[in-house]
């Protein structure tokens, strides 16, 4: 948790679109009884903060610029306001989309060049230059969306042996190893072509992933073995009960913590999606979709309990926040904020 100097409270960081009218990171303060979140303030000093990550000791936080140069920054958090240390540092690919932490570095996904950059973290929290940028190469059936290479994701598996990086363009998830600062491929495993993979959640036993798809509406279920680092697809799911008349595109996915219960959010549509995680070698279960409380949700968050859900919906401009039935994962809204433009919440 940030330390705001008289004592630690939860907070709550938001990502936004400064093109689309968003106040840039926002803050807001978590009551931990009920979910709900209070706004403190906003810190408008990076274009198109979009995707965010916190350091492990809570006081850091790193944010993509996703632009056409495509750049990160950091920030210290202390108080109620982040404050910049030193300037951007670009990544060098164009629009990124998501960022993790990593070995002493942050890993960053460019959708509009196709490639994973890793960039140093300094003693201090700061970032230096970029190390090293892995370009993806492919292409999809999908004649618009899937030209060429489009990361949209990266993270480091639960083991932290290796990252594993999804490309929307290439149907593909690719896993490497980080060596000398750089990125190198270690195996490129095929989904089923047109899917259009965008986001990636891991198990909390380290043996199962779930790789949401954004140009279908389903869930690839996948085993996963870190010692061979190889992902092995076995099942697809729909987030959705039946096709829908208008558009459908999956955006977020989580897992809980107990790994009993797996939520996705579907733009278009507007709804949040209960699944239920089948043994390992099957997919998930659907039971259920509820209203996302906002229109195209873009992000989700748990709280470290799993007791709570949010949700940044970009196009009303507000976070919504959920309270998860226990025996049944169905989430109940418990309320919102204001937050033009929200693309994505972390909590620490």
């Amino acid at each position: 948790m940030a330390d705001d100097g008289g004592g630690r409270r939860r907070r709550a960081y938001i990502g936004s679109f400064t093109a689309a009218g968003g106040l840039g990171v926002l803050t807001a303060a978590v009551d931990e009884e009920s979910g709900a979140l209070t706004l403190l303030g906003a810190v408008n000093s990076v274009a198109d903060p979009s995707y965010l990550a916190l350091s492990p000791a809570g006081d850091m936080l790193y944010a993509v610029s996703e632009t056409a140069d495509g750049a990160i920054a950091a920030y210290r958090l202390k108080g109620d306001e982040p404050s910049l240390v030193g300037p951007l540092v670009p990544v060098g690919g164009s629009g990124p989309t998501h960022l993790s932490l990593f070995d002493g570095h942050v890993l960053t996904a460019n959708y509009g060049s196709g490639s994973v950059s890793a960039v140093p973290i300094r003693h201090d929290g700061g970032l230096a230059t970029a190390s090293g940028v892995l370009r993806h190469k492919g292409s999809g059936p999908h004649g618009q969306r899937q030209q060429g290479p489009h990361a949209h994701h990266v993270q480091p598996d639960p083991s932290r042996r290796w990252a594993v990086s999804v490309d929307l363009g290439t149907d593909s998830v690719r896993v490497c190893a980080l060596r000398d600062g750089a990125l190198a491929l270690h195996r490129e495993f095929a989904l089923r072509p047109g899917s259009g993979p965008r986001h990636l959640a891991f198990h909390p036993d380290g043996e199962r992933a779930y790789v949401l798809n954004e140009l279908a509406p389903t869930v690839t279920a996948c085993r996963w073995d870190a010692v061979e680092g190889a992902l092995r697809p076995v099942g697809e799911t729909s987030v959705l009960p039946e096709l829908p008349d208008g558009d459908a595109y999956p955006s977020g996915i989580v897992v809980s913590p107990d790994g009993r219960f797996l939520w996705t959010a579907t733009r278009g549509q507007d709804v949040l999606s209960v699944l239920v995680p089948g043994p390992p070698g099957e997919g998930p279960r659907l039971v259920t979709t509820v209203p996302c409380g906002g229109t195209w949700p873009r992000a989700l968050a748990l709280d470290p309990t799993g007791r709570f859900l949010y949700v940044a919906n970009e196009r009303s401009g507000n976070v919504t926040w959920f309270e998860v039935d226990q025996d049944t994962g169905v989430p109940k809204q418990g309320g919102s904020v204001k937050a033009p433009a929200a693309s994505c919440v972390v909590l620490d």
